[in-house]
């Protein structure tokens, strides 16, 4: 791949960050990048550092667009992906695809089979996360342990959380479908679970009406699972256990380390959150010139969406 012509359709923390790793990593390997971005708004404050040319309407947006990024609100990336639809030829999609309300429409939705519909998951690019997927035998794994517990008013500096889309369900909110990394990179290690069990609601005073807690204990073909994700923990503590036959392993994904407690060994990576974030940005890349296989992943999203709620299926799709 020689050109890369793109669309940013929100301009928001995450689409900026997008944008520095993408032109980090175009630069490396010589693709001559083109951004643009999409707003809704002149909101004054167009110049954006690594855009070319802004638009504030559809008619206006080009059609050539070599992928289209959709980095808006929450609830608003499927609407947004079925109206740029014609606008680019792939997608790149933050995290949920949709509102767990319209799930249904979305496996309804009828995709090209030229393109590429990626969707966000970054931990799966955590150095954590592929040591454990290259060295560690999934057959190996007969217990895992995930928690992600931290104190969402700490999320946001310099923001009211109870105006964040994550203290609102209605916007797409909730500790369940907001940690949804979680769940995907436990499909990514251990294949689909067969069957869940799960809590989900509120028990914290924080002022949001978005679930705060979720748990769930599943079962996959050769390990059992617990996942444990709060907005209220006051420590951060993001980590993976794994007990095998001969070790107990802990991954711990905020201080990027793993360490082996039978064998006495630690692991250090030192990485930060662009690290693994631009080998994402890679891995699509990699998929748009053909040298990486695509896989369905807008649908195992969506798939993904479900878990965190504590169902099995595929919205009766046959994926």
């Amino acid at each position: 791949m020689d050109k890369l012509k793109v669309c940013f359709v929100g301009i928001g923390s995450i689409a900026r960050r997008h944008i520095k790793n993408l032109n980090y990593v175009c630069n490396k390997r010589g693709i001559e990048l083109q951004i643009d971005a999409f707003r809704h708004c002149n909101c004054g404050n167009d110049e954006i550092s690594g855009v070319n040319d802004v638009y504030y309407t559809l008619t206006e947006t080009p059609e050539d667009y070599d992928a289209i990024f959709i980095t808006n609100p929450t609830e608003l990336h499927f609407m947004t992906m079925k109206q740029f639809h014609n606008k680019g030829k792939n997608f790149f999609i933050e995290k949920p695809v949709v509102n767990i309300q319209h799930i249904q429409e979305a496996f309804r939705f009828k995709l090209r089979s030229d393109s590429i519909y990626y969707v966000a998951c970054p931990l799966r690019y955590n150095a954590v996360i592929q040591y454990i997927k290259k060295n560690i035998k999934q057959e190996s794994m007969i217990s895992v342990r995930s928690i992600s517990s931290s104190y969402l008013p700490d999320w946001r500096p310099g923001q009211d959380y109870r105006k964040t889309y994550s203290a609102h369900k209605s916007m797409g909110g909730g500790v369940s479908i907001d940690l949804i990394h979680e769940w995907d990179y436990m499909t990514y290690l251990l294949g689909w679970p067969q069957r869940i069990y799960s809590m989900i609601g509120k028990r914290s005073g924080l002022e949001i009406d978005s679930d705060d807690y979720a748990i769930y204990i599943a079962e996959f073909l050769n390990s059992i699972a617990e996942l444990h994700l709060d907005y209220f923990g006051r420590k951060t503590i993001r980590e993976i256990q794994i007990m095998t036959k001969d070790d107990t392993i802990i991954g711990d994904l905020e201080n990027n380390s793993l360490r082996f407690l039978i064998a006495d060994k630690i692991v250090n990576f030192q990485e930060k959150r662009d690290d693994y974030q631009r080998r994402e940005i890679e891995h699509f890349i990699d998929m748009l010139s053909g040298t990486m296989l695509s896989a369905n992943e807008f649908y195992h999203s969506l798939r993904v969406l479900h878990l965190t709620q504590g169902i099995v299926g595929s919205g009766g799709l046959k994926i």
